[in-house]
């Protein structure tokens, strides 16, 4: 009776947060209802708060449920990478699949009200920092390995990559066309530098 129970919770919770997760990414943070995302889940209203407590709460956790894995997901292509452009082009496509899926907005909107939210913003910020540093030490690991001398930190040059992508997503959601600012230009264009300098390095090395 009690492995029943267990488990019995835990899909309700999982209903609740997958519920959470699609209400959040149709209709945005601002219109979020929990009433909404209770009828979705087909659950009581007052489970919400049972299982979560507040609202912020409750579209943390469903964030959460998906960055842990995505952020997984990423620490394994670093750990797993070839070269840097192949690790780019892993990225760009990782990228993409996380527009389509939704993640990228749900993750846009909570940065949003996080702007005007202070308790928000204390949960979000490592949430997005995760991310950060995953691309910080490869980056700079990058501008070594490349043996590029520049008149710049590499740590400097691993922020204007960080804020590339997040640059990128912001203008990709908010429906700045590739005609007006070339976003997806400037990623693919990323690879093609690091391409050549993969080359160079191989033929350093041969």
């Amino acid at each position: 009776m009690e492995v029943t129970t267990i488990t019995e919770a835990t899909g309700t919770a999982e209903r609740i947060l997958e519920a959470a997760f699609r209400r959040l990414h149709a209709d945005g943070y601002a219109k979020l209802s929990t009433r909404d995302i209770a009828r979705d889940a087909g659950v009581n209203h007052a489970l919400i708060h049972y299982y979560f407590g507040t609202k912020d709460k409750l579209v943390m956790a469903a964030l959460d449920e998906k960055n842990r894995r995505l952020v997984h997901r990423q620490a394994e292509m670093y750990e797993a990478a070839g070269s840097y452009s192949e690790l780019w082009a892993t990225s760009l496509r990782f990228y993409r699949e996380d527009l389509a899926s939704g993640f990228v907005r749900v993750q846009m909107e909570l940065w949003g009200a996080s702007l005007s939210n202070e308790a928000l913003r204390q949960e979000f910020l490592p949430r997005i920092l995760d991310w950060v540093r995953l691309v910080v030490p490869t980056v700079v690991q990058a501008v070594k390995d490349y043996e590029l001398d520049l008149p710049v930190s590499p740590e400097a040059v691993a922020g204007v990559v960080a804020a590339l992508w997040i640059g990128a997503e912001f203008e990709s959601l908010i429906g700045i066309s590739e005609e007006d600012d070339h976003h997806d230009k400037a990623l693919e264009a990323v690879g093609v530098v690091l391409g050549i300098l993969d080359e160079r390095r191989r033929r350093g090395n041969t």
